[in-house]
């Protein structure tokens, strides 16, 4: 597919949900607890960042049709945090034939993330891989340090991604929850409607892709007590879509270290492979930061 011009979509303004406020990662809350949030200076407890995802499935759709379920990929760099209440908007603007670049921003003007969308199997250079690419040494570091670039983590059974499981405690709600109130809903997630699908059945949605990659988690060695949120997310499809009650096998490795004068942070690469036949079908790159001032054995004259 080719553009004569370059072309813009705009979606409406949508008001995302709040899905986290009782999530419990390494037995105690999270950011997206509005007390938690508070401790952390927050003005209330941030939507979660793979949320917004779903506003840009629409349009890039009305792009590229089908492929976009199959070898689609969003990546994306958050800029500012989103309450629950607060509107966004989300656009995209094609870059070629299959790519574009894509930012999402408030009512008010504030942006919310920029990034890149595309179409494989030739992907341009995306988002984070360019942050990836941009590296450098991150300096000492107290709360990630027993990590290493390379390491990766144990394969644990397959798993999948049902309507009306639970999907943990880092993720406590199911399929059918986030249906319910996903900004974007369409006739394909749904169990009715993935029958008369391209594939005949219910795909699962790009941004319950991120939950079924970390869910379970890798079981990586930060320090702990410590506070997380997720920094960069791109979410990739290799061999898609990814369906609905299909077991899949979820490998981690991580692939990079920084830090910037709040936070320590990783980057996670994990793929998810159909643990039927063997096919990679999806790869999932999170940069998840960790506050540094939430670990209280970190130096104080190392705070921002």
């Amino acid at each position: 597919m080719t553009f004569a011009t370059e072309i813009t979509l705009t979606g409406p303004f949508r008001t995302p949900a709040q899905m986290l406020a009782d999530q419990v990662v390494d037995e105690h809350t999270s950011v997206h607890d509005e007390g938690t949030a508070a401790s952390l200076g927050f003005a209330g407890a941030p939507i979660e960042g793979p949320t917004h995802c779903s506003q840009f499935d629409p349009l890039a759709a009305a792009l590229w049709g089908t492929d976009w379920f199959e070898r689609g990929c969003i990546s994306c760099h958050f800029r500012t945090m989103v309450v629950e209440g607060e509107e966004v908007q989300a656009s995209l603007t094609t870059t070629g034939g299959e790519s574009g670049r894509i930012e999402a921003h408030k009512a008010d003007g504030s942006p919310v993330l920029a990034g890149t969308a595309s179409v494989g199997p030739d992907h341009p250079v995306t988002e984070l891989e360019a942050r990836l690419a941009a590296l450098g040494d991150p300096g000492p570091l107290f709360v990630i340090d027993r990590l290493q670039v390379g390491m990766r983590s144990a394969d644990g059974p397959p798993a999948t991604m049902e309507f009306d499981e639970p999907n943990g405690a880092a993720y406590p709600f199911s399929l059918a929850d986030k249906l319910d109130r996903i900004t974007e809903p369409h006739p394909w997630y749904t169990a009715e409607g993935g029958r008369s699908s391209p594939w005949g059945r219910p795909v699962v949605p790009m941004e319950m892709v991120s939950v079924l990659a970390h869910r379970s988690g890798a079981g990586w060695p930060v320090r702990s007590p410590a506070l997380g949120l997720f920094l960069d997310l791109e979410v990739r499809l290799l061999d898609g879509p990814v369906f609905v009650g299909q077991p899949y096998r979820v490998a981690h490795e991580v692939v990079g270290l920084g830090q910037s004068r709040r936070t320590e942070s990783y980057w996670t690469r994990t793929t998810l492979t159909d643990a039927v036949d063997g096919r990679p079908v999806a790869s999932v790159l999170l940069h998840a930061g960790v506050f540094k001032e939430s670990y209280p054995g970190y130096p104080a004259d190392r705070l921002g």
